[in-house]
């Protein structure tokens, strides 16, 4: 009993694991307290950091204390299920043999082929068959050359198709190989580390001096608020915030440590909001037009010489698998496999317009809401996406469906009109008007603590003092300009999957 004691402060996240676990990952933290005997700093300072690795997220209790709720099986955020691992796996393992394959027959039966097809063209011009070309020459050479060139490209480099190729220098374009491997399998997803991926966030953080909510994070990421209180829960433990419970009863969280600096005041640009980071619909093979057809033509040469040489040669064993089964078996599945991939491309881009209609949504109600509450009807929204989205055919019922989950997200208000429904967004601008108030509570762009707004040993008369206050605060709220934080509420603009990966301006000027 007395070794568990002693040996609890020493790994505090192991303690508060076990505790969670036994309360089926729901506690305050005097919850955890209780159970681990850890202090209480130390407890929060765990919890914390669980919420960073862990699945989890915080809310507010019926007696205003901060609730930590994670997965009762303490899941870690990137656990994934092992036939999804298996999957993929097994995807990966394929791609690699594949491509080592095509590098193979695609270079060599192509150079074999010309050389096949040079050699009878010159044996029926002099009809002897002598006059073939013989050994490895500067032809060759430039055939290779033009198939894995790519002057200056890193090999280990990724290639993510003919637009980010665009942006690079023209001393470090890719090699004609990747090409060939983007028309197969299509071009490479960026992997952003995940420091990458919060680079805009913190951005975010920082305009906003140090404080932000689950709303104001749905604003620059279109995310589901369900997921973006996820996330809140993440960058707390990630960032080193500190959740607050506002006066209404909102999750509030400041990052003190963003806001400081050994260069004076942390100031940052307001990064793009989710409606101007459309994605564009992902392309099957990412490549250039004129890059398509030559490689299409080159495995259709490849097809077409194994059906007249290899095939017709049965008499030869040989020059029946080496010149017809092997190369027309490459060729077909060289083929097939960009025409089973562009199933599911149909899917994954459904998914990305379904996204970007929300994200154009968002725009439009963040527009009616942060500023003066105003309804958004349907037929507003449907005109609204379908302008933003003209070149593509986006179905109304997407858009309606999409509004509708908006709503109830946000519990918004809602009346019947003649031409569908109409919805109001009130706890939209309610969100943004008590971070505003943390922020000038709080002045962390200062580095400095605000007026305290409760203590415990309050008198009736500091009780009274603190309703009028409240009053006044009521009073200051209607009034109150958020429109600096709506950027760009009527433009619309898109993000192309690699700039994540890609060094973008400094958040700090």
């Amino acid at each position: 009993m007395l070794d568990s004691v002693t040996a609890a402060p020493h790994r505090p996240e192991s303690a508060v694991t076990s505790a969670l676990r036994s309360l089926e990952g729901r506690a305050t933290l005097g919850d955890v307290v209780s159970a681990t005997g850890l202090p209480d700093h130390e407890a929060e300072v765990a919890l914390r950091s669980l919420l960073e690795t862990h699945r989890g997220h915080l809310e507010v209790s019926d007696s205003g204390d901060l609730l930590y709720q994670f997965d009762p099986g303490l899941i870690e955020r990137d656990a994934e299920p092992f036939p999804a691992r298996f999957r993929r796996a097994a995807w990966s393992a394929f791609k690699v043999g594949f491509k080592i394959w095509t590098a193979v027959m695609l270079v060599v039966y192509f150079v074999v082929f010309v050389l096949l097809l040079i050699a009878l063209l010159t044996a029926n011009r002099d009809g002897r068959g002598s006059g073939g070309r013989r050994g490895f020459g500067l032809g060759d050479f430039f055939i290779l050359h033009w198939l894995l060139g790519g002057r200056g490209w890193d090999r280990r480099g990724l290639y993510y198709g003919d637009r980010h190729a665009r942006r690079l220098p023209k001393d470090a374009r890719p090699p004609f190989y990747k090409k060939v491997f983007a028309f197969i399998f299509g071009p490479e997803d960026p992997r952003p580390t995940q420091l990458q991926k919060d680079r805009t966030v913190v951005q975010l953080i920082q305009a906003r001096k140090g404080v932000l909510t689950s709303s104001e994070l749905i604003e620059h990421t279109g995310l589901l608020i369900d997921d973006a209180v996820e996330e809140m829960g993440r960058l707390t433990g990630a960032y080193g915030g500190d959740p607050r419970v506002s006066d209404a009863g909102e999750v509030v969280y400041a990052f003190p440590e963003l806001m400081r600096s050994a260069h004076g005041k942390v100031r940052a640009r307001e990064p793009r909001p989710a409606w101007m980071r459309l994605e564009y619909p992902k392309k099957l093979t990412g490549n250039s037009p004129g890059a398509n057809v030559g490689i299409g033509a080159m495995n259709s040469f490849n097809l077409a010489m194994a059906s007249v040489v290899g095939l017709p040669a049965s008499f030869d064993p040989v020059m029946f698998y080496g010149l017809g089964v092997i190369p027309v078996t490459f060729s077909g599945l060289f083929f097939a496999i960009p025409i089973v991939r562009s199933l599911t491309l149909a899917s994954e881009n459904r998914a990305r317009m379904r996204r970007n209609v929300r994200r154009l949504l968002v725009g439009l109600v963040y527009s009616r809401s942060v500023g003066a509450v105003r309804w958004v009807a349907a037929p507003d929204a449907i005109r609204h996406v379908t302008r933003a989205l003209e070149d593509r055919q986006v179905p109304p019922k997407m858009i309606l469906a999409e509004l509708e989950r908006l709503a109830a997200e946000f519990d918004a208000e809602v009346e019947a009109e003649d031409e569908g429904f109409r919805y109001r967004f009130p706890a939209i601008r309610e969100t943004f008007v008590e971070a505003e108030f943390m922020r000038r509570r709080l002045k962390l762009q200062d580095q400095r603590l605000g007026p305290i707004v409760y203590a415990t040993s309050d008198t009736a008369a500091d009780a009274s003092r603190r309703d009028l206050a409240a009053f006044d605060r009521e009073l200051e709220a209607a009034q109150l300009d958020l429109s600096r934080y709506l950027p760009s509420p009527t433009r619309t603009g898109y993000e192309e999957d690699f700039e994540v990966v890609m060094h973008p301006d400094p958040a700090r000027a």
